[in-house]
């Protein structure tokens, strides 16, 4: 199906977020993805004119949104640089990283760094529509120059009585802003910490494929079983 490109702006050093028109009819749940085409791309490279990206715009909006870290590569150059109105192909929705339909269990929802698309969907929707989901977003960065969405992922919390957001950031040292956080890693003492009242907690995941199997191996070593834990790698953005 067709789409076009109506805006995009910086939302953290080296990430952008794109808007794109939502075709008439397209429905899609916060965690799915699409694959995007530049049908006529200024230039190619081997890595091709086609990406996948997650969906980080609520349903009920009237556009659609993706954010990706900016790499030098030919599609990430043609999409920063082509007209806003450009024609470009949507397929999908795709995937199941999605919120559950029943709301007993506590979900807890592990970003590092552009991971953080999937999550900011569902973060909006269980405000706006006052899901009785309780959710736990940590969210791993370097600095905070780096977290895409971070403040509004924070002043959602005011919306949301039931959703808590724990950023964390890894390298303030080379952060020229201040931080009362978090620092370090998402560690199994800090998941323990924050989640001591977790009910049958399910865990999901997203982020690069080396954060995710350090998550994964932290959690499983806690004593999480692989049944409750969803994940989404982004592997080169």
């Amino acid at each position: 199906m067709n789409t076009r490109l109506l805006d995009r702006q910086t939302v953290a050093e080296g990430t952008m977020a794109f808007r794109l028109e939502k075709p008439a009819g397209f429905s899609y749940r916060p965690g799915q993805s699409i694959d995007l085409t530049l049908p006529n791309p200024p230039e190619t490279d081997a890595e091709g004119n086609v990406r996948t990206f997650s969906l980080a715009s609520d349903p009920a909006d009237a556009e659609l949104l993706i954010a990706t870290r900016m790499r030098d590569t030919a599609f990430k150059r043609g999409l920063k640089t082509v007209s806003l109105g450009t024609a470009l192909e949507l397929d999908g929705p795709h995937g199941d990283l999605v919120l559950p339909n029943r709301a007993k269990r506590t979900l807890v929802l592990l970003a590092g760094g552009i991971g953080i698309t999937p999550f900011h969907g569902m973060a909006l929707q269980a405000a706006r529509e006052q899901l009785a989901h309780r959710i736990f977003l940590f969210y791993g960065n370097r600095r905070p120059e780096d977290a895409a969405f971070l403040k509004e992922l924070l002043d959602l919390q005011t919306k949301n009585p039931r959703f808590t957001c724990v950023p964390v950031m890894s390298d303030m040292e080379h952060s020229a802003l201040p931080w009362t956080g978090a620092r370090g890693f998402i560690t199994a003492e800090l998941l323990a910490e924050k989640l001591r009242d977790a009910a049958e907690p399910l865990y999901y995941m997203a982020g690069p494929p080396a954060m995710v199997a350090a998550l994964r191996a932290t959690l499983n070593h806690s004593g999480v079983d692989d049944d409750d834990i969803r994940v989404e790698e982004f592997a080169g953005y």
